[in-house]
Order: C-alpha cells, then sequence, then structure tokens
C-alpha cells in the first residue's frame, strides 16, 4: 500500500536541524512534513551541548521558557593539564545577551519543538517513516521522497527535499552530493558517570596528561559524560586489554572518577565509540534538494558545534525558502536559496572546524617539548582576559551583538561547592 502526501518541504531527519527548520516553516505558513525514522526522541544522545549563539536564537523563537528546568547552565570552562589547571574562562565575563552554552538532553530539545510545529496546521511529522528513495522528474530534479513506514510506503511529493539525516546522510548519498570525509588522528570513547561530589556542576572540564585527553559534561540531572581519545582505529586494541585499561586512564585523567567507573562500567557495552572525522560538502545544494546541519557539515565534538551549527543552519534557511515559495516556488529559485544558504553559513562553519581542528592538535601534542608547548599556550591565553574571550567568542558568539545579559544565572547544586 502506498499513501501519497503533498507539501511545499519534506524534511528527512527529525534532529535539531530537521526540527527547528519545520517549526520555522510552519511559523511562516510553509506546509512541510517531517520524516523521523524513530519511533520517539527518548533516545540517547551525545550532542547535548548547546553554545550560547544557539540559547540566543531558542529564546527568540518561545522555546527557552518552555525548556526551563530541562538544561543546566554552564558558567565555566576549565583546561587542565599535567594535573595543573593552564586555562580556566568565566562566560559571565562576556557582555552578549545570553553568555551561558546550556547542557540540554536532545529529547527535551526534540520534543519541545515537535509541540510547537503540532500547534501549525502546516506542520506534519510522521514518526518510524525511513527514507528509501528520492523522487525525480525527467529532467533530474528531485521533487520528494519515498520512505518505509510500519502502514507501508510513504510517498511525499514537495517542491524542496531537505536533508537533515545527519553525519551519515543517506539523502546525501542518493542524491549523489560528493563530499570528502576527513578522518581525524583519534576516536573517542563515551560513558556516563555519577557526578562527584567534590566538582561544582557548571564547570565544563578538559583534562590532559601526556598525549591522552578527556572531557567532562555535567548533565541533567547528576551525571556527568565523559569522552577520552583513543588512537584511530584503536577500540579493538583496548578492548583487548580489558576494562582495567580503561580504568586505568580515567585513574590517571580523573581520579575523582576512580571508584564510579569501577562500579558503572561492568562491560564494554556500558560504554559507546564515537569515529571522529569531518566532513566537507563542495555544494550543499541540487535541484530540488538542500542540506542542512551534519549532512551538509560534519563537526567533532571539541566545543559542542554540531548543535550550535544545526541550529543556526535551521534559522538562516527559513527564511530564504519561504521567500522562494512566495516568488513562485520554482526550482530555479529554490536552488538559488539553497546556495544563498551556503554563502550564508559556509564562512561560519569553516571557522569552527579550524578552530576544532588546532584544537585536536593541541591535545595530541606529546613528549616533553609538545606537552610544555601546549601548557605554555594555555596559560598565555588563560592570563589574559581579553584574549581568552577573544579565543571562545570564535566558537561561541558568531550572531550575538554584545549587549547586557538577559540570561539568569542559574545557582549550582546546593550539594556541590562551588569552585
Amino acid at each position: 500500500m502506498t499513501t501519497e502526501l503533498t507539501a511545499q518541504v519534506c524534511v528527512v531527519g527529525g534532529g535539531p536541524a530537521g526540527l527547528t527548520l519545520a517549526v520555522e516553516l510552519a511559523k511562516r505558513s510553509v506546509s512541510v512534513v517531517v520524516l523521523e525514522q524513530s519511533r520517539h526522541f527518548d533516545r540517547s544522545f551525545r550532542g547535548e551541548s548547546v553554545s550560547p549563539d544557539s540559547v540566543w536564537l531558542l529564546d527568540r523563537l518561545g522555546l527557552l521558557e518552555r525548556l526551563d528546568g530541562e538544561y543546566q547552565q554552564m558558567h565555566h570552562m576549565e583546561i587542565e593539564d599535567a594535573g595543573s589547571t593552564v586555562l580556566r574562562a568565566d562566560f559571565a565575563d562576556f557582555t552578549y545577551p545570553h553568555p551561558y552554552p546550556v547542557e540540554m538532553p536532545q529529547p527535551a530539545l526534540l520534543s519541545a519543538l515537535a509541540e510547537v510545529g503540532e500547534q501549525h496546521e502546516e506542520f506534519t511529522l510522521l514518526r518510524r517513516a525511513t527514507a528509501i528513495g528520492l523522487v525525480r522528474d525527467a529532467d533530474g530534479t528531485v521533487t520528494g521522497v519515498e520512505a518505509r513506514t510500519p502502514d507501508g510506503v510513504v510517498t511525499v511529493d514537495a517542491a524542496l527535499t531537505v536533508a537533515a539525516d545527519g553525519r551519515f546522510s543517506k539523502v546525501r548519498e542518493m542524491a549523489g552530493l560528493p563530499c570528502t570525509r576527513v578522518p581525524l588522528e583519534r576516536d573517542v570513547i563515551w560513558l556516563k558517570l555519577p557526578f562527584p561530589a567534590e566538582w561544582d556542576d557548571r564547570t565544563y572540564r578538559i583534562r590532559i596528561r601526556g598525549d591522552q585527553h578527556a572531557l567532562f559534561l555535567p548533565t541533567q540531572p547528576d551525571s556527568v559524560r565523559v569522552g577520552f581519545n583513543i588512537p584511530k582505529g584503536g577500540l579493538k586494541e583496548l578492548r583487548s586489554q580489558g576494562l582495567t585499561a580503561l580504568y586505568e586512564r580515567l585513574d590517571r585523567l580523573a581520579p575523582e572518577l576512580s571508584e564510579a567507573v569501577r562500579q558503572e562500567v561492568r562491560s564494554w557495552s556500558d560504554t559507546s565509540m564515537l569515529d571522529i572525522f569531518t566532513t566537507v560538502v563542495p555544494k550543499w545544494s541540487a535541484p530540488g534538494l538542500t542540506l542542512v546541519g551534519d549532512a551538509a557539515h560534519t563537526l567533532t565534538p571539541i566545543l559542542g558545534q554540531g548543535v550550535n551549527h544545526a541550529i543556526i543552519d535551521a534559522v538562516a534557511l527559513a527564511p530564504l525558502v519561504q521567500e522562494a515559495l512566495a516568488a513562485g516556488g520554482g526550482a530555479d529559485r529554490l536552488l538559488r536559496a539553497g546556495e544563498q544558504f551556503q554563502q550564508l553559513r559556509e564562512a561560519s562553519v569553516a571557522g569552527s572546524r579550524g578552530l576544532q581542528l588546532r584544537q585536536e592538535r593541541l591535545f595530541a601534542l606529546h613528549g616533553p617539548l609538545g606537552a610544555l608547548f601546549r601548557r605554555t599556550l594555555y596559560r598565555l591565553v588563560g592570563r589574559s582576559r581579553a584574549l581568552t574571550q577573544r579565543v571562545l567568542a570564535q566558537a561561541y558568539f558568531q550572531l550575538q551583538e554584545p549587549g547586557p545579559h538577559v540570561a539568569r544565572r542559574q545557582s549550582g547544586s546546593a550539594a556541590r561547592p562551588r569552585q
């Protein structure tokens, strides 16, 4: 059985990019169908870090108040190398309306977006719908999507199809848009542990020792996400050494977590691995199709830029699509809108990618001279508030204009001492 639907826009993927775009289009009276392959949003995500610019956008979109109590505000970033703090930044020093990044579980964010979208009759969310093919006309222009659902195949006819289906985008692959995947020299093992009582819960922590490093991200309501590096393709070797090797790695980087990791991680199934790479896509659009978010530009976990750029992409693309549709909505106009979208966003994405790659190279330095250079550089940056702000502003403050704080500073947990 085949069901046919018609919309002006079909969005493939109900993540931050896809749902934000769909909501923004529906608010502009553009009919949109979102195809999301999962049954619900209650999934385990690593990408929970939302940068200040995206927090500002969520506030402007009327979502931040709806999400009150669902997110945790971050006040500091701290880098420790060889047991000494070499850089510490206070986000309150930034003179922007929303200076604080937040940790927000993606199920809460996606559920809020879906709820807002469903208030508009132009918005349709189809769950358990997996894109299996692109529909094209005689000229090769994409005119919609075929999706597999539990009730059969659904065909969505649309003037524009948007691929928001992530770093391994099937739509990008089906469209034949070339991309270059640039692997990094490491992968990341992720795990979640109880938050240690001696840590303040409003601080991002980066710990480095030699060529090993880890990220420690406070997570609602009382956990810490830990991501530590291993050599590229090194999971098999690490597993062959047993869990003891994992325990000892964390002992060196965060002895505060030594007891917790032994209690909570009893098998490798209690961890997950993220293959670290960036993706460069020369063309984000084709006739009838546009890529957004990770499908257009995969980034690394450093400084939590994936969700940030996904949300900014959506907010940038929506008015361009609306204008093209209002002007007649032909394939040529929509293609120009997609090309204009790439022109608006590409430099910002490239800047974040460059900053991430520079940090990756610093983290990977080893040997006495390399480690000394890294510590010296971080200390020089950390001693200058202006230099610290300049470096972090490249990642966190690309949209907001300087101005007084409007974000209310959250208090930390009373059970955890402030540093």
